[in-house]
């Protein structure tokens, strides 16, 4: 079969820059392939000043490409800023504006929302950044509906996203968007991180868990809820299990995953949801079972939610993918 032509990726790179930063992108994308191993991505790492660029790290980079590369790409990410507030030249704005306007999708990592923001892709739109600078970024662009306490956002042709590892996160659930969970799957396996969490976890955890015990109780439990994920899970009885009073099993399970029981079943079941429409022929209401939701009605109601795409819909979506492919 004829394979799909590569996307162009334009990852911006600064004087300064963090190489963890860098790399989360080029991970993601740079590395990921077909099932017949061809690149599913081209990417092409950019910067607007000439010369090696330093890093915060010691070492230089030579990047290959300018700003023209942004021209030719269909995704374009900044995937941090400098945290000392200074404004992005003009010519890095002017070219994010022009490849939004010609309907690129732009996401702007960690602080890279700053840039984003500063060229005005995110007035009146909702947008997430490091939650530390979140109170800088709420004074100095007040369009912008800020989302301080997310992981990531996904306003469709821009997305945001919260500090390292949410940038992960970010790029792992636009490959999902555009590829299928398959494909972010294999992502998140080749890096040995978790292979979905959805962009309303919260960003960041208050407290520690207090007692290590409590976290060895809360790991297998985990385990075994994502293999039973289709039972009408209680709270006491998930407590139980745990070994932990209702009241201290709903707070640590919130200090160990950022989000609450129902929601983190809900996202799970979805993301289970995601991979048997992809790779089955279950019909929806065996789906609907199989992940946990009931009848095919409840899967719809949260999946279209969640998705904005019906299940149905997505099916014939990542189908004829494969049938590209």
């Amino acid at each position: 079969m004829a394979s799909t032509t590569p996307e162009t990726i334009a990852v911006v790179a600064f004087d300064g820059i963090s190489p963890f930063h860098l790399s989360v992108p080029c991970m993601v994308f740079g590395e990921d392939r077909t099932e017949t191993g061809e690149p599913r991505f081209r990417l092409r790492v950019c910067g607007f000043e000439p010369g090696p660029l330093a890093t915060n790290a010691g070492f230089t980079l030579s990047v290959p490409h300018g700003l023209e590369a942004i021209r030719q790409a269909q995704i374009v990410i900044v995937p941090s800023w400098r945290d000392d507030g200074r404004p992005a030249p003009p010519a890095l704005l002017r070219a994010l504006e022009a490849a939004h306007r010609r309907g690129a999708i732009v996401v702007g990592l960690c602080l890279g929302a700053f840039v984003l923001a500063e060229a005005g892709l995110l007035d009146g739109r909702p947008a997430s950044t490091h939650w530390k600078l979140a109170d800088t970024f709420a004074r100095k662009y007040p369009k912008v509906r800020l989302h301080p306490e997310v992981l990531y956002v996904d306003d469709g042709d821009v997305l945001t996203s919260a500090g390292t590892a949410a940038g992960i996160d970010c790029c792992l659930h636009l490959l999902r968007v555009r590829h299928g969970a398959e494909a972010a799957n294999r992502a998140a396996r080749r890096m040995v991180v978790a292979p979905h969490r959805q962009g309303g976890q919260a960003q960041y955890i208050e407290q520690p868990i207090a007692a290590a015990a409590d976290g060895d109780r809360l790991a297998p439990l985990l385990e075994w809820l994502g293999r039973h994920l289709q039972g009408a899970h209680e709270l006491d009885a998930l407590a139980r299990r745990a070994l932990m009073s209702r009241r201290t099993f709903t707070r640590r399970f919130r200090e160990a995953t950022g989000t609450t029981v129902g929601q983190w079943l809900q996202n799970q079941r979805l993301a289970l949801a995601q991979r048997l429409l992809e790779t089955t022929d279950r019909p929806v209401e065996r789906v609907a079972a199989d992940a946990g939701f009931g009848s095919a009605v409840s899967l719809r109601k949260h999946f279209t939610s969640a998705f904005k795409v019906s299940p149905a819909a997505y099916r014939r979506q990542f189908s004829q993918q494969a049938g590209a492919a």
